[in-house]
């Protein structure tokens, strides 16, 4: 089904109607296309108030993406259609994960970090419960792989440094339960010594992270099992905790929770090498390892969301044009 197309004032229209859902959801469309440069950068109140629910993505349309990024809008395009193309496959192959990320991302500037893991981590058991997930499961049954012994995390300690390694590079530091736990011990040392002024946050071999580890997506029991263990062991908030304090180092893939840990801390260096994406909507889920509190504060949910349904990847001097890295390595 094609985008909706409306005009500024036409999307306001709808908006102040409450008409919005018969208009586009029961149009058979999740995605609204807006001309953004014949419209305000925000509406009256109560169109932004029914915006708030509304089960699509808003795309706004503008000369000058880099510039302009209304407030009314999920995502901001300029004129290259390759994104749009990108954007519209994406929603109409995972309409549920898609508009759930939009409402999540669009609801969430003034929550603060532990009420953003909460609101995340719901949105996310939602979907793991949901068809579109169930069907990639299906699709991909998880392997059996035989256990490699030693520490999936590293740590040492020089002077006041503490430096944590992520240690499973025969699968790219693909991030398990056993890596979480680990992690989040280190981290919980550096909490508790202030004597510790920097940590050091990096990966072994080929990549940093390359994301969750796909064979335990959806093992936990039942998705309200799994809610309550990332609310309790979320290594996205033990990061934060010590976020003034922490860099990461990224390279190779940054897939998935490996951007969305590194994007919590304070300052984060890529390598040359390093591929960042965020998968997870395609697999019928959103960003569940924090990332949509960390990269939106970093780069804005714009920017999140054409990361998440519109770019298969973006490089490292990309993510340093946009804010989401703070130095590339020469």
């Amino acid at each position: 089904m094609e985008p909706v197309r409306l005009s500024g004032e036409e999307f306001a229209g709808i908006l102040r109607s409450g008409e919005a859902y018969e208009r586009v959801v029961d149009s058979g469309s999740r995605v609204v296309l807006v001309d953004g440069d014949r419209a305000p950068d925000m509406f009256d109140a109560s169109s932004m108030q029914n915006l708030q629910t509304l089960p699509a993505v808003v795309v706004g349309e503008v000369a000058d993406p880099e510039r302009r990024r209304p407030a009314w809008a999920d995502v901001v395009l300029g004129a290259d259609p390759r994104p749009l193309a990108s954007i519209v496959s994406t929603v109409q192959a995972v309409p549920l994960a898609a508009t759930t990320l939009a409402v999540l991302l669009r609801n969430g500037d003034d929550r603060s970090v532990p009420e953003g893991l909460v609101a995340e981590s719901t949105a996310y058991g939602l979907l793991q419960g949901g068809p579109e997930f169930a069907a990639w499961r299906r699709d991909h049954p998880p392997r059996r792989r035989a256990p490699v012994p030693g520490l999936e995390v590293l740590v040492s300690r020089q002077d006041h440094q503490l430096s944590i390694t992520l240690n499973r590079p025969h699968v790219h530091n693909a991030f398990d339960a056993a890596m979480r736990d680990e992690l989040l011990a280190a981290l919980r040392v550096a909490s508790l010594d202030p004597s510790i002024t920097s940590v050091v946050l990096a990966g072994t071999g080929d990549s940093f992270c390359s994301g969750g580890d796909l064979d335990e997506f959806g093992s936990r029991p039942d998705p309200v099992t799994g809610h309550l263990v990332r609310l309790q062991r979320n290594a996205g908030r033990a990061i934060a905790e010590v976020a003034d304090r922490t860099t990461v180092r990224i390279h190779g893939a940054t897939v998935g929770s490996g951007i969305e840990l590194a994007a919590f801390a304070h300052r984060v260096v890529a390598a040359p090498s390093a591929r960042i994406s965020l998968p997870e909507v395609h697999l019928g889920l959103i960003p569940g390892a924090g990332g949509t509190v960390s990269l939106p504060r970093r780069i804005g949910r714009h920017a999140t969301m054409l990361l998440a349904l519109g770019l298969p990847s973006i490089d490292a001097h990309t993510a340093l044009r946009w804010g989401l890295v703070d130095e590339v390595e020469a």
